[in-house]
């Protein structure tokens, strides 16, 4: 019973995993238009994962769907990539201040363990350790926003950070960005563990600009507006 009870839910996390790996990967191109249908047929699944899929990945900013236009692969303009940027470089420092005065000994352990994990598999050789580090990148932001205990904070972050931008923006790392980005993270956990609210704002802002950095480049790369 338990089995068939898991199905459902193991189907849907293929399905979520499959198509947004399909968008990482570039796949399914930006403002490419796609349904339910299309999608269950291309994955070989019934529509009801899909289905379920398509709602996280809505919710994470992969997929988008309009009025009339059905769904779509988000694609976004360099204007709004440094709006997003900036808005969570604002928020997210804020909440790693807040962490750094309200972390307790469990946080700050977890945070290094996380940071831990994601320089072992830095840089990435397989998309094994991509997906670890991406996981394990999640897990961290989201240990800070738990550290600095404002539900409100974390709710105005969830609404405002497209994940999809985050985890496209992992994917254009250079070796020598991934390197770096491993150090932030070490450098975000020491700042929150030593209680120092100013160094964990800034290394937190350092963090996000750095990354802001990395899609402007790829943005002019390819020409965008």
């Amino acid at each position: 019973m338990r089995g068939e009870e898991d199905r459902p839910a193991n189907a849907a996390d293929s399905a979520y995993r499959a198509i947004r790996t399909d968008i990482l990967d570039g796949r399914l191109a930006a403002d490419v238009r796609l349904t339910e249908v299309t999608l269950a047929d291309r994955l070989g699944l019934s529509r009801t994962p899909v289905r379920e899929a398509v709602k996280r990945l809505l919710i994470e900013g992969f997929l988008t769907r309009a009025p009339g236009e059905g769904l779509r692969v988000t694609g976004l303009n360099a204007g709004e990539v440094q709006q997003i940027f900036h808005i969570r470089m604002m928020l997210e420092s804020y909440g790693a201040r807040r962490a750094a005065e309200l972390a307790t000994p469990a946080d700050c352990a977890e945070l290094h363990r996380l940071a831990a994990v994601m320089s072992a598999r830095t840089p990435p050789r397989e998309r094994a350790d991509f997906d670890i580090i991406s996981e394990a990148n999640s897990a961290f932001h989201r240990t800070i926003m738990q550290a600095a205990q404002s539900p409100r904070l974390a709710a105005m972050l969830s609404l405002a950070v497209n994940l999809g931008l985050v985890l496209r923006t992992y994917q254009m790392y250079s070796e020598h960005d991934m390197i770096r980005q491993s150090r932030h993270h070490h450098d975000i956990a020491e700042a929150i563990s030593a209680h120092d609210p100013d160094w964990a704002e800034a290394a937190m802002r350092n963090h996000v600009l750095a990354a802001a950095a990395v899609a402007q480049r790829q943005g002019q790369g390819q020409g965008q507006e």
